[in-house]
């Protein structure tokens, strides 16, 4: 009888309880601070500063090219190191942008800290938690990327009025503060609580049959060519 074959397929690493709910929350807070927030504060940015409103969207576009060029480097640590370091590192750096945006003295310095805010983009928003929840579900992953997607896209809902009554209760400077303060106060114990470390090594899954060399899968398989 033919010895079991190794099959390189990975399986679910399973999700911690509560884990999908802490995404959500995470998710819903990075996307609602560091996207819609300056959204609903362009006009009063604007207004105080003189700087023009074209040049305030201006720097957050800019942090947008940011966040698809570091996307790439964030793939490779993400698969490398696991997501937990990563999402606590992309929290930091995304309240640090805040804080920078909410001090900027200058038109450059306000784009340089949308710059910043948009490798905290590339390193917390949708990218590495859709990985996070295809990790811990494999093929059962559609519904909680399906639920993680529905939920965060309340973050306009939230952050945008939330933004706009703090621009008005303390100004657009002081609104930005305490977005990064619940930045902070939100996402960093989360990550820390459920993300994983590492990723665990994939298992491998014993199938029937012999292993087909040429092409890397069990002969006799659908997948063997030979």
């Amino acid at each position: 009888m033919p010895a079991p074959a190794l099959s390189r397929t990975l399986v679910a690493e399973g999700a911690p309880r509560g884990g999908l709910a802490a995404l959500c929350i995470t998710q819903t807070t990075g996307w609602g601070v560091l996207y819609y927030a300056l959204i609903a504060a362009v006009r009063p940015v604007s207004e105080d500063t003189g700087w023009d409103p074209a040049l305030v969207t201006g720097a957050f576009s800019a942090g947008l090219l940011v966040s698809a060029a570091a996307g790439i480097f964030v793939g490779r640590i993400l698969d490398r190191t696991g997501p937990r370091m990563l999402m606590i590192g992309g929290s930091l750096v995304g309240i640090l942008a805040l804080v920078m945006v909410a001090t900027a003295p200058t038109l450059p310095v306000f784009f340089a800290a949308w710059l910043v805010a948009g490798a905290a983009q590339a390193a917390v928003l949708y990218q590495p938690a859709f990985t996070v929840v295809s990790r811990w579900y494999g093929p059962a992953r559609i519904r909680p990327l399906t639920i993680l997607t529905l939920v965060a896209g309340f973050a306009s809902t939230i952050f945008a009025p939330l933004t706009a009554a703090l621009t008005s209760a303390i100004g657009w400077r002081g609104a930005f503060i305490v977005l990064a303060g619940l930045m902070g106060l939100i996402t960093l114990p989360l990550h820390a609580r459920y993300l994983n470390r590492k990723w665990a090594p994939a298992a491998p899954r014993q199938t029937t049959g012999r292993w087909c060399g040429p092409c890397g899968e069990a002969r006799n398989s659908s997948a063997c060519s030979r």
